[in-house]
């Protein structure tokens, strides 16, 4: 058991920081408003964060090509907007989250912006949220795993690479 000053100083900082996320979320909605609010739209904020963690989430799978990180992040926006729009919005505000530099550097502890982001901070930051002991953490890791990696092997350019010759003739559609 804590002692009581340990106690009242843990609430103390989960207070502040609960305060600080919620001010800097306040503070990019405000400075940042959606062009297009019920539909997710990847603005060049999260297409740095995709393309930061596209080749974290898929390495050893493809050569990490600038035109496979492309076609990798189109995939990604094409599975989006399939999904339904609360969806698309959670999405929308997990990005928005990632972009701010304090929640960046404190929720996620990648210390640069996301262009510059090194290869390992990416992949402490996935390791991370992939075991946080925050049910939510996990989740918006769960969400951005199965986008990337369900878009990434949805394309049947990637099937060769992984040996999977296609669906079955007697399943395929005339």
């Amino acid at each position: 058991m804590l002692p009581h000053s340990s106690r009242r100083s843990f609430l103390k900082v989960g207070l502040i920081g609960a305060v600080t996320l919620a001010s800097a979320g306040a503070i990019y909605r405000l400075m940042r408003p959606l062009s297009t609010p019920n539909r997710f739209v990847l603005d060049s904020d999260a297409a740095a964060i995709l393309a930061s963690i596209i080749p974290v989430m898929l390495k050893g799978t493809i050569g990490i090509t600038p035109q496979a990180v492309s076609q990798a992040s189109s995939r990604v926006v094409t599975a989006v907007a399939g999904l339904p729009l609360a969806t698309q919005k959670e999405i929308s505000d997990l990005f928005s989250l990632l972009t701010l530099g304090a929640t960046r550097r404190l929720l996620a502890g990648v210390p640069d912006q996301w262009p510059q982001a090194r290869i390992e901070d990416v992949e402490a930051f996935l390791q991370s949220w992939r075991s946080h002991r925050l049910t939510m953490l996990q989740s918006a890791y769960a969400a951005l795993h199965d986008l990337i990696l369900g878009s990434w092997y949805s394309d049947e350019r990637n099937w060769p690479a992984i040996g999977y010759p296609g669906p079955l003739a007697v399943l395929s559609p005339p």
